[in-house]
């Protein structure tokens, strides 16, 4: 279970991984602040840490599902001359699911219509952790799928999510405001996703792309990235549009 310890590859897989898990749940943060708004001021603080705590508890479970599937490996059918499993299954759909939402991200980031999916709520606690819990579903399927494409073990996908909710459970105006104001950062974080994507599905044929391979590309991309930050002329950045923002 913790092999991965001694293992550089295992270090890197958690870095790299919880810094994904941080940057791709800007969003989460985002509605949750934005459903807390809608509550009196007293209550505001605790629906936010309830609703990152809640986040957090689903991303657990629904990892822990996946996983457990992944592990059924008898065949269930044919396609293509590969013989598919359930885990082959779950990779490939992983795959189209993560690859179909990152650029579906990038679309409404760069030219959707801004706080189209605003929509209403009771301003009751109750009522707001309950609307938080349900999007927490959708907004966790990416960040499991991703923690299944990034590591090999799951103590190391486990580890990454909770250290994620920590950092943002302390830290999320400060993380927020740094994504903001670097928009790039965002875009090439779902960037990451197609490319998590692609190994997903390569992987649910029998293709195994080597991760370190994938560090190496993600790595390579954030050096350049971290580059342009320090080298380019102060501007104003690109407005990335928030389909969840207040009506």
């Amino acid at each position: 279970m913790f092999n991965w310890v001694a293992s550089p590859e295992g270090w890197i897989a958690l870095l790299t991984l919880t810094v994904l898990e941080i940057v791709l749940g800007i969003d989460n943060i985002v509605f949750i602040s934005i459903l807390a708004g809608k509550l009196r001021s007293e209550d505001r603080d605790r629906a936010r840490k309830t609703g990152l705590l809640l986040a957090m508890f689903i991303r657990l479970g629904l990892l822990a599902s996946i996983v457990w599937v992944m592990s059924l490996t008898t065949p269930l059918f044919s396609a293509f001359g590969n013989a598919i499993s359930g885990r082959d299954l779950i990779l490939v759909i992983g795959g189209l699911f993560l690859m179909a939402k990152s650029t579906q991200e990038i679309h409404e980031k760069l030219e959707g219509e801004e706080g189209h999916a605003s929509g209403k709520v009771a301003a009751s606690f109750a009522a707001v952790i309950v609307q938080i819990m349900l999007l927490d579903i959708v907004f966790s399927l990416d960040s499991v799928i991703t923690a299944v494409g990034m590591a090999d073990d799951i103590v190391v996908m486990m580890l990454a999510v909770v250290i994620a909710v920590g950092v943002m459970f302390f830290s999320a105006g400060t993380i927020s405001e740094f994504v903001e104001r670097h928009p790039t950062v965002k875009m090439l974080a779902l960037s990451f996703l197609l490319l998590i994507g692609v190994s997903l599905i390569a992987e649910g044929f029998d293709q195994h792309i080597p991760k370190g391979y994938i560090y190496f590309a993600m790595a390579f991309s954030v050096f350049v990235e971290m580059i342009n930050l320090r080298l380019r002329t102060r501007g104003q950045p690109v407005h990335l549009r928030q389909p969840y923002s207040e009506p």
